[in-house]
């Protein structure tokens, strides 16, 4: 796909992580998993959505953090995005509910995307679009997931719960401008879930190299090609975060350094949080991100595909990151919590006696 240098940028951004944590040693003990099974993908702890929250009310409190940084009437925004594989209706959209209680209603787009892991980055790219072609003034995009994986799977010990939302507008006025953008997309069934079907499956072999590795190198060096950007041109880069080491191997092998992944890994610590996993990483960086310095972010989705971004941080950016919490804010206010409970929150008996 050919690269787009866009005009618009981020006016506003926030993240949300239910302070409940399932620490998966935890899960090993359950299902007697040994050490080096579940160890080497680098997760301590996985956060879990509490007995009343799913992902539309973690997309709203992201949302309402975004815009208590970009600082609009929410009557402006001209189109709402929810990206999530785990909605609370099959048929109803869940981003009217957050233009709702945002305020944006009724002059405005609704739509809830599908693309696995990569729905919010969709809904972030037909942001960008819209605002860049003066169709709307301001756009969000939400990602938001719940922990879903199958009891004693392997998914299990990384599939958490977390949002982040970004409200996107003119170039003018905005904390980052995005300069440029690229995706790339095959059919590479490595992830999926069928209908009615209470939890996803994997492909095994083909979620790591033909899926998450060709992708996300797919669209970064895409990036790289048409922009003449290199990996020395950025001070963080961040990537989709199934578990904790891929991010950082993918990173290795398109040449960056240890030191500009490292502030936008979020997984080691609240585990896969699927559509908000490498937003969050963003919402991160933009918490303590400077004027002038830029960011790579490429999200990726199962089934398969990846976007990357390059984004330019401005001025703009110092005043919004006091306006709103800062993730770390959410990340650190944790409470543990047992097999037992995390089973309680997440109504897995009801499920498996449905079948």
């Amino acid at each position: 796909m050919k690269v787009t240098s866009g005009k618009a940028g981020i006016h506003g951004w926030g993240g949300y992580v239910p302070r409940y944590r399932l620490p998966t040693k935890e899960i090993a003990r359950v299902w007697g998993w040994p050490d080096h099974q579940y160890k080497g993908l680098n997760v301590s702890h996985k956060s879990v959505d509490g007995p009343d929250e799913d992902s539309t009310t973690m997309g709203f409190e992201a949302a309402y953090n975004a815009l208590l940084r970009a600082k609009i009437d929410p009557s402006l925004i001209g189109a709402v995005f929810f990206g999530s594989e785990s909605k609370v209706y099959a048929v109803k959209p869940s981003a009217t509910l957050i233009a709702e209680m945002i305020g944006a209603t009724p002059e405005t787009m609704a739509s809830d995307l599908e693309f696995a892991c990569r729905a919010g980055s969709e809904g972030l790219r037909a942001s960008l679009a819209l605002v860049s072609s003066g169709m709307v003034k301001y756009a969000l995009a939400v990602g938001s997931d719940t922990a879903q994986a199958e009891p004693g799977d392997v998914l299990e010990f990384t599939a958490s719960s977390g949002a982040a939302a970004f409200i996107v507008g003119p170039a003018e006025g905005a904390a980052a401008i995005v300069e440029y953008s690229y995706t790339y997309v095959t059919d590479t069934p490595d992830f999926w879930r069928r209908a009615e079907k209470p939890y996803p499956r994997h492909g095994e072999g083909f979620t790591g190299e033909p899926a998450y590795f060709a992708h996300i190198m797919g669209a970064v060096k895409g990036l790289f090609k048409k922009t003449g950007l290199k990996p020395e041109d950025f001070d963080y880069a961040i990537f989709h975060q199934p578990n904790g080491k891929f991010p950082v191997r993918v990173a290795q092998r398109l040449g960056f350094t240890y030191e500009q992944v490292e502030r936008g890994l979020v997984t080691p610590m609240i585990g896969n949080t699927y559509n908000a996993s490498a937003l969050l990483g963003l919402v991160r960086v933009l918490d303590v991100a400077k004027p002038g310095q830029r960011i790579l972010l490429a999200p990726f989705g199962s089934g398969a595909g990846s976007d990357a971004y390059s984004i330019i941080v401005t001025d703009e950016i110092v005043e919004k990151q006091k306006l709103a919490p800062a993730l770390d804010d959410y990340i650190n206010r944790k409470l543990e919590v047992d097999y037992a409970t995390y089973t309680r929150f997440r109504r897995i008996l009801t499920m498996l006696a449905r079948g």
